[in-house]
């Protein structure tokens, strides 16, 4: 059985890795023109969805990635390329065109659930960092009932990120059109390095350097 020590410290370092309050403006970006309720439904799907990818990690998550033959490594390199791309379109409006460009159907159900899954799921909230911490904590909860017990940290944790979503609309009114736009190019440049340090750290990995 493991001990309070143990979970608090799974716990805590699930926290710092998801970062509630670090994917709050991050959020507002990905949600430009939506009103309060399709954010709602994009964050609820979101942090769901993660929940859903972080908990079949930590029940399978090493062995999966041992059958596919995939390294941690080799996930960590996909993770950043992918984040690298948002950060390409945050930083040069690419993403926001887009939208004004199909105005008319860019609100649709299918576009909410697309963002939603990705990339605020996938790999915004339940990233390679995320899925990593996940796979290492599950070392510590090897026994089923263990098992249960880093699920419903998991569940908390998922708690606190859409908490943090659900202020973000507050954020944008605080912000106004100007103040958004800078963010999200700052924003874009702070994913830009993170998404570079994921691959650099993948390829150490990968390559044992």
């Amino acid at each position: 059985m493991v001990t309070i020590d143990t979970i608090l410290n799974a716990l805590t370092t699930l926290l710092v890795t998801l970062d509630p309050p670090g994917l709050a403006p991050l959020f507002v970006g990905l949600t430009v023109g939506m009103d309060a309720a399709q954010r709602r439904h994009v964050a609820m799907l979101g942090t769901v969805t993660a929940f859903g990818i972080l908990a079949g990690f930590a029940l399978v998550g090493a062995q999966l990635l041992g059958f596919l033959g995939i390294s941690m490594g080799a996930f960590r390199i996909a993770g950043g390329i992918l984040l690298f791309w948002i950060a390409f379109e945050m930083i040069f409006e690419r993403r926001n065109d887009r939208k004004e460009k199909t105005s008319e159907t860019a609100m649709t159900v299918d576009h909410i659930r697309n963002i939603a899954i990705f990339p605020l799921a996938l790999p915004l909230i339940s990233g390679p960092g995320a899925i990593s911490a996940t796979v290492l904590l599950a070392g510590s909860f090897s026994a089923p009932l263990d098992r249960a017990i880093l699920i419903g940290i998991l569940a908390v944790a998922m708690a606190a990120v859409f908490a943090a979503l659900m202020i973000a609309p507050a954020l944008d009114r605080f912000l106004g059109v100007t103040g958004r736009a800078l963010l999200t190019r700052l924003l874009g440049v702070i994913l830009a390095a993170l998404s570079v340090q994921f691959a650099v750290d993948g390829i150490r990995s990968a390559f044992d350097l």
